[in-house]
């Protein structure tokens, strides 16, 4: 059975440069950035007429989970040169909010004091109104773990929904206590 996903091929979009060295490092180059990835050694990557073709030697369990997930880290490469890739907080509760200054994010989040963090390289913050964190970045994992870090300062809580969410996520309340 092959990966339903590691069979598709990937269309490489105009402006994107793509090359693949004997050590199986893909480097892709697009009009936002550089991004490259060293693929396992049994995975077989091939440049065909625009597209690239990602295959696998046989059936065994190991090659068959790395070939869907090499397959994705490319695509994503690729989409991140292209478009790029951002996610947005959202910051609820009273008092709490984000400022931006230089490259740091200033974070007032009901602590005795204020939460800074500074943007790691590849990726931009910015605070649109002081309560919405956008992060923008081309590589795909830098920008999810960067989004997270931001969250875990102070996750949601259940019973007022105060605290920093991603933007749409759904908060599930709970009861207060019941009084006399």
């Amino acid at each position: 059975m092959m990966s339903r996903i590691g069979k598709l091929p990937i269309d490489i979009p105009q402006g994107v440069d793509v090359t693949i060295d004997k050590d199986n490092l893909v480097s892709v180059k697009g009009p936002l950035g550089t991004l490259s990835e060293k693929i396992d050694r049994n995975i077989k990557v091939e440049l065909t007429d625009n597209q690239i073709v990602v295959t696998r030697p046989n059936d065994l369990k190991v090659n068959r989970s790395m070939h869907g997930l090499y397959r994705s880290l490319i695509a994503n490469m690729v989409e991140g040169v292209t478009k790029g890739y951002e996610k947005k907080l959202e910051i609820v509760g009273v008092g709490y909010r984000a400022t931006k200054k230089g490259n740091d994010l200033d974070l007032q989040l009901g602590f005795s004091h204020p939460v800074v963090m500074t943007d790691p390289d590849g990726v931009t913050t910015e605070v649109p109104v002081q309560t919405e964190i956008i992060v923008k970045g081309i590589d795909k994992q830098v920008v999810g773990n960067y989004a997270a870090k931001i969250r875990d300062l102070r996750k949601p809580e259940p019973y007022k929904g105060k605290g920093v969410r991603y933007a749409g996520e759904h908060v599930r309340r709970k009861e207060g206590k019941a009084g006399k």
